[in-house]
């Protein structure tokens, strides 16, 4: 084995030999700083066994299955959501016959909220960002035409989202799928939207005792379903560094895990059916240390720290996007290649699920043209570029196993500077997240706006006079069609059966009995979305995000 000590002071002698004032400084997007060069003394106390392992062992470092893309590609997942089911309907379908793999849904910001289509808050922004989806009418004609027997779904919804899984499961049953049998993943988690997103309707506590419900539901009624899918992906997206993203979304991981066994329930019940969204962002191979570090810290965790037994509640998956708020709407087919690195990234880092960003999303909806450029993006990565031959090609790089460490013990540090404040919730409370999102975002526009950073087309390369690319445009008349349907819906339903399957939801919630199932019947009467949300409001109240300042 070589003296690493000797190595060390090499590379100190050979870095005062040949980099002189011309070599430029270098930092990630989380400001760590970047060596010129590294060598195996980086890896100082790096141990194979304990620190990576091999795909599929614990810790999970080089991945979460023993065969990875060599067995089977990750799923290529399109977000998609616009106007009335109807129209999102007919967008599944054109990616499924373009070689989708799995559904992804975007819902509208009035379901996002929890508020009916025809609601006063609703006005003018029915379908406009996502499929307003107000009752189980309208999730049946959402898959009307997709057996859910056969495909994965992911539904992007946080404060509602107990609500919404019980239309889908509502319309699996209507289907003649048994829900045991439903696959797929809800987004559900609400504690990042106090830290970033801000589409909470409820208070934490309350809040948590609902995803409790669903965890515990889904583990004993749907056991192929995900419950949550705890989202770095909107807290990098509202500013923060990629160590924040990491850290403050395995803290989340473990505030949920702690939840669950609070309740009573053996982690080892429900830990296998948590899954992660991270984001992809630009810095290439911070991003990929970011994964591996994320499945390293978690196994270790969820082993020593809360008892897990069973490798499937220490293995980390997770669904990827690329990066939003990288997108911009200067020279935007430059996007193109922005989301092919940031995706070459996520598969680099071994994510198990893909979705690649239009490029005209810093615009408007996505148009066909630009959702199908952003799937062939991801078939290019699958079968033409040769990453996927190999896995974890990246491991053993000086460089990458280096970052990989520090990301680890960056997010170390920031756990411990959250249980100083007695945890997640706690935190939120105080606004320690939002300040510290906060700050990471203000730098980052510094730097921009002193051109320590380049973003093509925006401080540096600009053209005049750019031509306007072709976008997708929401008519008003999708918000009085919508509005249209919910009133023949409410004449149609049966008001008393409505009646008592909201009387059911609302004695649950005053008592301590899963609301699930009460959900469940309520979907099954037609309740609508915005009743079924102003019965847990009145019960549960709202929260109202505390003042502060950076």
């Amino acid at each position: 084995m070589e003296d690493l000590d000797r190595l060390e002071a090499e590379y100190a002698a050979w870095c005062k030999k040949n980099l002189g004032k011309d070599v430029r400084p270098a930092k990630t997007l989380s400001n760590i700083p970047v060596e010129v060069l590294y060598g195996p003394h980086h890896l100082k106390g790096l141990e194979y066994g304990r620190d990576l392992g091999n795909p599929g062992e614990y810790p999970f470092t080089r991945g979460p299955y023993p065969t990875m893309y060599r067995g089977q590609p990750w799923t290529m997942r399109q977000f998609a959501g616009f106007g009335a089911a109807r129209e999102t309907n007919q967008r599944f379908k054109f990616l499924l016959e373009k070689g989708q793999t799995g559904l992804s849904t975007a819902f509208d910001m009035p379901t996002l909220m929890g508020y009916d289509s025809d609601h006063a808050r609703s006005l003018g922004e029915v379908g406009r960002e996502g499929v307003a989806v107000a009752s189980l009418a309208d999730m049946e004609v959402l898959f009307d035409g997709i057996d859910l027997g056969q495909v994965s779904t992911s539904m992007t919804v946080n404060g509602p989202a107990a609500v919404l899984l019980a239309y889908y499961a509502a319309v699996g049953e209507k289907q003649g799928v048994p829900i045991k049998n439903l696959r797929g993943t809800i987004q559900t988690d609400i504690l990042k939207e106090y830290q970033a997103q801000k589409e909470y309707i409820f208070p934490p506590r309350p809040s948590l005792r609902i995803i409790v419900d669903m965890m515990e539901f889904c583990a004993r009624e749907m056991p192929k379903w995900h419950p949550i899918s705890i989202s770095g992906y909107h807290i990098r997206e509202a500013g923060s560094t990629a160590v924040q993203e990491l850290a403050f979304t395995l803290a989340n991981g473990f505030a949920y895990v702690e939840a669950g066994i609070a309740r009573g329930l053996d982690v080892d019940a429900f830990a296998p059916r948590l899954s992660f969204f991270f984001n992809s962002h630009l810095h290439f191979f911070e991003e990929i240390a970011k994964y591996r570090a994320a499945r390293r810290i978690w196994a270790r965790d969820m082993r020593e720290k809360y008892g897990a037994k069973k490798p499937e509640s220490w293995r980390l998956r997770f669904h990827t996007q690329t990066a939003g708020v990288s997108l911009t709407a200067q020279q935007p087919e430059n996007n193109i290649v922005r989301t092919a690195i940031e995706a070459l990234a996520a598969v680099l880092g071994g994510t198990q699920s893909l979705h690649t960003n239009s490029y005209d999303e810093a615009l408007a909806l996505p148009t066909e043209k630009a959702v199908q450029i952003a799937l062939r993006t991801q078939q290019i990565i699958a079968h033409e570029t040769g990453v996927t031959d190999t896995i974890d090609p990246l491991a053993g790089s000086y460089y990458v196993e280096a970052l990989t460490d520090r990301m680890d013990a960056e997010a170390r540090a920031y756990f411990r500077r959250i249980a100083e404040q007695g945890g997640v919730v706690p935190a939120i409370e105080a606004g320690f997240f939002q300040r510290e999102i906060g700050r990471a975002a203000y730098e980052f526009q510094r730097e921009l706006e002193r051109k320590e950073r380049i973003m093509v087309g925006v401080n540096a390369f600009v053209e005049e006079n750019e031509k306007p690319i072709e976008l997708l445009k929401i008519g008003a008349e999708v918000e009085s069609d919508q509005n249209r349907r919910m009133a023949e819906l409410r004449a149609r339903r049966d008001g008393a059966q409505v009646a008592a399957a909201l009387a059911g939801v609302r004695r649950a919630a005053k008592s301590s009995e899963n609301l699930m199932p009460r959900l469940l019947e309520a979907a099954r009467a037609y309740a609508t979305l915005g009743e079924t949300i102003q019965v847990l409001r009145e019960e549960f109240g709202e929260w109202h995000e505390p003042a502060g300042f950076w």
